[in-house]
């Protein structure tokens, strides 16, 4: 599945405030933790547990929120498919990083393994 301009355009501007309570929904609903889940974020972002709390009060907007980050080197080796899109094959750089998010929160609701979630081995 391709990407349009028009969806790349709808994430950017979507804000990691309106998409965060579900990420939280989703891994609770599946017996995972909040804990867990900023790990998880943690990991791709380098974004502590205060300053997720900042860019949720500001409203940040995906491309705020990724261009303020420092994406883990390891975060290339998140491959696979979410949301119908091949991640690994998402032209738009800001849209793969969002579905690189969203495929780490589903591995994560999926009861993977931290290690394997976080491509330590």
């Amino acid at each position: 599945m391709k990407a349009t301009p028009e969806h790349n355009e709808r994430m950017a501007k979507m804000t990691f405030a309106s998409v965060y309570p579900h990420y939280v929904a989703k891994v609770e609903r599946k017996g995972r933790t909040k804990e867990e889940l900023h790990q998880v974020i943690e990991w791709l972002t380098s974004f502590d547990e205060a300053k997720l709390n900042e860019l949720i009060a500001e409203k940040a907007t995906f491309e705020e929120f990724f261009g303020r980050a420092s994406l883990n080197p390891s975060s290339k080796l998140i491959t696979g498919v979410i949301c119908g899109y091949r991640v690994e094959e998402i032209e738009d750089s800001l849209t793969q990083k969002v579905r690189m998010l969203d495929k780490l929160v589903d591995e994560l609701a999926k009861g993977k393994k931290m290690e394997k979630i976080l491509r330590t081995n």
